[in-house]
């Protein structure tokens, strides 16, 4: 703590001293002399400079607390009575006023100090902590650590440090994987004491999954943890790699003892330090250093012993075991670990705070005094870090679910069918755009691709090529039929019929050639209709076909009155009838809700099919039911028809014809509901082509077999034999 005053030359010898107190436990740190020395030497500079506060001399006065708050108060109080006596509340030495304090390294120091101090109202500077948590805690969002282990001094402080950073922890989504609380001050027999107990928990530090550790470093948490990690060398060596970040108390000051012990497993570490420079001219300050530098310094005869290792008293008791100290010896060839030739971060605090003080002295009696800003370096991050988490990150493809425990630790799940997460760590799987899809890893989206049942395609070919060529041969049929038709066989059962029923026919091969292609507007609105017009025509035909051969042998009864009914007039009756019904559904088909092309985005996840919506589902199948009835009345018809004489009797062969028209047609209708996309429009296209075979099959090929190779049967005494 630094406490400052002013005092006017002309006063007496002894000026007005003004006091800096600075707290510091030299038996243990020796390292914490620089803290003196920079007190010493930015009170020599102000001094010399006739700039600031010329009418006034700053002097200082250090005394230790030697951490324990009882001392704290005594120092303190001592500060605030007449020098060289202990009588609070009482101060006869006016040349001397107490106007400031620099509070020591340790907040706790600080914070007993306070108590007294705001009584007197006199100012303490000592350096918050909030902003160096929020630091850190940005530190660790940055490289995503989320699972860190904490580390605090086992007393108030500790309690503190703990009470602040968890909460902002929380906040910013990171975790404690555990709380290790270290010995608070004591003396040395209670010390080594709370060290063993220490001792005990120590496995916690190695068997942790968290290569972080969060330390509020004070010096003896430092000196804590380096006694554990020496003392415990196998555990030590496993917590190499693992990052320390500690608070801007941490020092490595050592005992004289301490000085080789090993600090690798802090090499690394990082702290957030307050900002300092190295004051010109403090090297060569601290090297005209000698135990006999300045009267009063009641310090430097115990640094010097400790730091060199030998005796200034030769009535000191240890004499015989220490050589004698000659008092020229060097500050810089001491270990860094026990002195610093450079100004150390908080060295300079005490420098800067001295100055601080002493400016707004100054400014008091100059107020027009301006004051510089001071300018912050850049620095960049430091790469190539450990993780730090309660478990491995989510990757891509993966989204997290929070477990009970702590929201730190969560499970990796796959995300579902359709949906990717692009990045590590997500809490949630998104949705691709309805046009894309989720890859293979579920990781990142893609285009679907455009699909139909298209001519450039393998299966596109092969059933365009089946179409035709049952077209054509039923243009072949067609042909050989008109070529021979006076004949008897071409004759008999109504040739006129014939000739509708493969004309129906040859139009219903080409019509499967509507479903193959991109569907548009045209081919949506002819496909299903078409079809289901001229197949209903074909089927008309058979129906008619049928019902001649049935009527005509019905008619040779003697007294027949059905006899009237055979002709051509009922035959064509049957065939239009029967078709512009099938015409009215397909009517009102396309008047009501027609087929129209859409996307069908959904049945496949990578695929967006080009498909034709077919409007009113109750009408297509109204279309489909209908060419059921009639092929069913066909069947019927036939097969009480099939026994009747005539070796030209097309009844048997109507009835396998329709026997295959109904197997087709009945297995298409599981299979077309159970398919999707152009697999669905191949099994149409495959029925249409199977039943239209079928009736080309059935009911043409024995007739063409006797026109063509056997054409002595094709004859009338053959159309009235019997079987």
């Amino acid at each position: 703590m630094v406490t400052l005053g002013v005092s006017k030359p002309e006063e007496a010898f002894d000026f007005l001293l003004a006091e800096i107190a600075f707290y510091t436990v030299l038996n243990s740190l020796l390292k914490n002399y620089q803290n003196i020395l920079a007190l010493e030497f930015a009170i020599e500079e102000i001094n010399k400079n006739p700039y600031i506060i010329p009418n006034a001399t700053l002097g200082s006065h250090v005394l230790s607390g030697y951490y324990l708050t009882k001392m704290t108060y005594k120092a303190t109080l001592n500060l605030l009575s007449t020098q060289h006596r202990f009588i609070p509340n009482f101060k006869c030495d006016t040349k001397k006023n107490l106007i400031a304090i620099i509070g020591g390294i340790d907040p706790e120091t600080s914070a007993d100090i306070s108590i007294l101090l705001t009584i007197y109202k006199i100012p303490q500077m000592s350096p918050g902590v909030a902003y160096e948590y929020r630091g850190i805690i940005k530190l660790l969002h940055y490289f995503r650590w989320t699972w860190i282990g904490l580390i605090a001094v086992n007393d108030e402080n500790g309690d503190k440090f703990l009470q602040m950073v968890v909460p902002m922890l929380s906040q910013n989504s990171i975790c404690s994987a555990f709380t290790l609380r270290t010995p608070k001050r004591a003396y040395v027999d209670n010390f080594i004491d709370l060290l063993l107990t220490l001792l005990e928990k120590s496995p916690i530090l190695v068997s942790s999954r968290a290569n972080v550790y969060f330390l509020y470093a004070e010096p003896s948490s430092m000196q804590a943890l380096r006694f554990l990690m020496n003392f415990v060398e196998p555990s030590a060596l496993l917590l190499l790699g693992k990052v320390w970040i500690s608070t801007s108390q941490w020092d490595f000051s050592s005992l004289s003892i301490e000085k080789f012990w090993n600090t690798q497993i802090f090499h690394g570490a990082l702290s957030f330090i307050v900002h300092y420079n190295q004051p010109p001219g403090f090297p060569d300050f601290l090297r005209t250093i000698k135990p006999s530098w300045r009267k009063g310094d009641g310090f430097i005869q115990e640094f010097w012993e400790q730091a060199f290792g030998c005796s200034l008293k030769i009535s000191s008791k240890d004499v015989e075991h220490k050589k004698t100290c000659t008092g020229e010896e060097k500050l810089e060839s001491l270990p860094l670990i026990l002195f610093e030739m450079r100004m150390t971060d908080h060295s300079y605090s005490v420098y800067n705070t001295v100055y601080a003080v002493a400016h707004a002295l100054n400014t008091i009696c100059e107020p027009g005094l301006k004051h510089r800003r001071l300018e912050f370096q850049h620095i960049q991050p430091w790469q190539v870090l450990p993780l730090s988490v309660c478990n491995d990150n989510c990757n891509p493809g993966y989204h997290r679910i929070k477990k009970e425990v702590t929201f730190c630790c969560y499970d990796c799940v796959p995300c579902p069918e359709g949906m990717i997460s692009e990045q590590k760590d997500m809490d949630a799987c998104v949705n691709c755009k309805e046009d894309h899809y989720s890859k293979k890893g579920q990781n990142n989206c893609i285009s679907k691709v455009i699909t139909y049942l298209s001519y450039k395609e393998p299966l596109g070919i092969a059933l365009a090529f089946l179409g035709i060529s049952l077209a054509l041969t039923t243009a072949l049929v067609f042909g050989t039929f008109l070529k021979h038709q006076k004949t008897p066989l071409v004759k008999a059962n109504n040739r006129s019929l014939t000739y509708v029923l493969l004309t129906s026919l040859f139009l219903c091969f080409l019509s499967s050639l509507l479903f193959i292609g991109q569907p548009d507007k045209v081919t949506c609105l002819l496909r299903q209709t078409t079809f289901g017009i001229v197949f209903s025509v074909a089927l008309s035909s058979v129906l008619a076909k049928t019902a001649t051969v049935v009527l005509a042998f019905m008619a040779t009864k003697p007294g027949s009155k059905i006899r009237k009914w055979i002709g051509k007039r009922t035959a064509n009756s049957i065939v239009l009838s029967f078709s512009f019904i099938q015409i009215g559904i397909c009517t009102l088909w396309l008047t009501i809700s027609p087929p129209s092309p859409d996307m069908d985005m959904h049945s496949f996840h990578d695929q967006i099919i080009l498909e034709c919506n077919e409007g009113s589902v109750t009408l297509f199948y109204c279309l489909l039911g209908y060419m059921g009835f009639l092929a069913v009345s066909s069947f019927i018809v036939a097969f009480f028809a099939r026994k009747l004489p005539d070796s030209f009797n097309e009844a048997m062969f109507i009835t396998f014809s329709m026997l295959v028209f109904c197997s087709v047609w009945l297995s298409f209708i599981p299979t077309y509901l159970s398919t999707k996309g152009k697999s669905m429009v191949a099994v149409e296209i495959f029925s249409i082509l199977a039943s239209g075979a079928g009736l080309l099959g059935c009911i043409f090929f024995p007739k063409c077999y006797i026109i063509v190779l056997r054409p002595e049967l094709n004859n009338k005494i053959q159309l009235i034999k019997k079987k």
